[in-house]
């Protein structure tokens, strides 16, 4: 086992692709599968299954994977104390559910790094697939909402691919709209207040349910609706359309300004918005910082909703 065959391990499953891998490190995919063969020949493991529809990550791959950052980690700062350099790059992963307060403090990590070098990947994605790539050690975190609604099927998810969900913040359902919307000037709206209205939700692919909507308010009798699949089609829809769509109530202004405001839905329902890893996988030190951003953000904000975007 060489440390060239764990970082060939690692960059795999960052990619969830042998031919992207392959890529990245600049040999060719025969190369590379060779080279993950011999690796799992002589650990007696199967890192990697193999299907006609790709590769995942199985069951004793992923506890391999965990050790392998760990020694890949380590390794980078041996060779930065002794090899006189000053510099190594610093991976981090993010997949998440459309939320502009995860995106500023994204940017806000990006500054805080003082390295010459980084791998950075936000992942704005659809529920399903964040719990994959948290799973499957894609991405570090894994950033969504659970709720009653929802509650035991994603604790049946996280369990069976031993996740643990640790919440940033409770809140309750929002509408959000462009301020000159007919019902801009309410403090509160009813459900019964948004029917005529478009609703404008994130397509959820083949595994589109009301357990995976990333809309936290369950709107059935509504006639005009419109899917999407990415924020800054939507935010653009809400501007020049009487639509609407639910989330948190957290706006970001530095990135909407004033054209979007949020309005409280009269509802009972609570939903706890918060961030999933894998429970095999240590947190890193980019990782820790990242959330420690997020929770100061939020814990700074939270009383005033007004300065978000969902």
């Amino acid at each position: 086992m060489t440390l060239q065959q764990l970082r060939y391990a690692i960059e795999i499953a960052n990619c969830g692709s042998m031919n992207e891998a392959a890529k990245r490190l600049f040999i060719s995919q025969p190369s590379l599968s060779n080279a993950i063969k011999e690796l799992e020949n002589e650990l007696g493991i199967i890192i990697f299954d193999r299907t006609n529809r790709g590769i995942s990550i199985s069951i004793d791959g992923m506890e391999f994977l965990g050790y392998a950052r760990q020694i890949i980690e380590q390794t980078e700062l041996i060779e930065n104390r002794y090899h006189g350099k000053n510099r190594t790059q610093i991976h981090f992963s993010v997949s998440t559910q459309h939320y502009a307060f995860v995106v500023d403090a994204f940017v806000k990590l990006m500054k805080q790094s003082d390295v010459s070098e980084y791998s950075f990947h936000l992942r704005e994605t659809q529920t399903y697939p964040i719990i994959e790539d948290v799973r499957s050690l894609r991405s570090d975190i894994g950033i969504l909402y659970i709720n009653e609604r929802n509650f035991k099927v994603m604790n049946k998810l996280f369990s069976d691919g031993n996740l643990k969900f640790t919440p940033l913040f409770n809140t309750s359902p929002h509408i959000l709209i462009r301020s000159t919307h007919p019902l801009a000037q309410k403090e509160t709206v009813k459900i019964d207040d948004l029917l005529g209205f478009p609703y404008i939700t994130f397509e959820q692919g083949v595994n589109n349910s009301l357990h995976f909507s990333e809309e936290m308010l369950s709107i059935r009798s509504n006639e005009k609706s419109i899917k999407v699949s990415d924020r800054a089609t939507l935010s653009n829809l809400l501007m020049g359309t009487d639509g609407y769509t639910v989330g948190t109530g957290i706006l970001v202004s530095e990135l909407n300004g004033n054209q979007l405001i949020s309005v409280p839905v009269e509802t009972n329902e609570t939903v706890t918005i918060g961030w999933i890893a894998h429970k095999d996988r240590q947190p890193s030190d980019i990782t820790a910082q990242y959330i420690e951003l997020l929770n100061d953000m939020i814990s700074q904000n939270l009383l005033d909703l007004n300065q978000f975007l969902l």
